[in-house]
């Protein structure tokens, strides 16, 4: 039973957003996590696997967001592609939970200079 870990590297690569003078390249890695939480039902996702006692089968989702289990990976993928969930492959099924460390790591990214959220 193998867990895919996906280092949120384009996170940890970027200063805080109120730090002065952010590069053209840390903005637009930043804009890429953003964007993947930039569609309700994704935002809907992490919400339900935030809730969730144990990782979570597509097969499980797709009634709760109302969608088909090809829209709902279609979702899943760009999470976990930006390092927000991890995945693990149970028989066909993959089993998806939100990878806590990678949520953390983004919200470090709006720490201000004083260290506050």
């Amino acid at each position: 039973m193998a867990v895919r870990q996906l280092e949120l590297a384009s996170v940890e690569c970027c200063p805080p957003v109120a730090t002065p003078g952010i590069s053209e390249d840390q903005a637009a890695t930043l804009a890429t996590v953003f964007k993947a939480l930039g569609d309700p039902s994704r935002v809907r996702i992490v919400n339900l696997l935030a809730n969730a006692p144990e990782a979570v089968c597509v097969c499980d989702l797709m009634p709760l967001v109302g969608l088909s289990q090809g829209t709902v990976s279609f979702h899943l993928k760009k999470l976990l592609d930006v390092g927000l969930l991890d995945r693990e492959r149970r028989g066909t099924w993959a089993y998806y939970s939100l990878n806590r460390d990678g949520l953390g790591r983004l919200a470090d990214v709006f720490v201000t200079e004083e260290g506050a959220r």
